[in-house]
């Protein structure tokens, strides 16, 4: 019995150090070599300060902003420590009521676009309700609204939006797509707002 036991805590310990330390150490160490911007979250800085990341959306509200996809990732929408959709199925009154009222926020924001003609991720969120793109449609569908807030020529605005159009993977995979947070910082470099 003792033999026992004592094999029990010795197998115990050694799988302890190895999947606790030695394995969750090798991982860290092999994603920093070899994708050290991913490993490290896809940071994005400006003036030496984090603004964001590649990988995780973030409300942009005002006019002169691109907007992403509505969230349901806490109370107020993009909160990253609590990622998730709101699991509200097809049938769902309360699902078709925040997309009937972000129909209304969408048009009333982009008074250009036609109802019938938005794109359906400007009005549902993703699974995660952390979605850092938004679709080429749906970038090009607030040029209008964001060329008017920074006064400026709409053929600029949409020549940010397609310089920043990344595509499938691998050429099939995914869809065409257009990171937010990097269409709207060089927008501030590039075109910042007129006052």
């Amino acid at each position: 019995m003792w033999k026992s036991i004592f094999r029990s805590v010795v197998v115990t310990l050694i799988l302890c150090v190895v999947l606790c330390g030695v394995y969750p150490l090798v991982v860290t160490l092999l994603a920093n070599t070899i994708f050290p911007d991913k490993a490290k979250g896809s940071l994005v800085y400006r003036d030496g300060k984090v603004v964001g990341s590649r990988l995780i959306g973030q409300a942009f509200t005002r006019p002169e902003y691109f907007h992403g996809r509505p969230s349901a990732a806490g109370d107020k929408g993009y909160d990253a420590a609590n990622s998730g959709g709101s699991n509200l199925g097809p049938t769902s009154q309360k699902l078709a009521d925040r997309i009937k009222g972000d129909v209304d926020n969408v048009l009333k924001e982009n008074p250009t676009l036609a109802k019938g003609k938005i794109p359906v991720d400007m009005v549902t969120a993703s699974g995660s309700g952390l979605d850092p793109d938004i679709s080429v449609d749906s970038a090009l569908a607030q040029v209008d609204r964001v060329a008017e807030a920074r006064n400026a020529a709409k053929e600029d605005i949409r020549k940010r939006v397609l310089a920043r159009v990344q595509n499938r993977w691998l050429g099939f995979l995914g869809e065409r797509r257009v990171n937010v947070l990097l269409l709207n910082l060089d927008l501030d470099d590039e075109l910042p707002v007129k006052k």
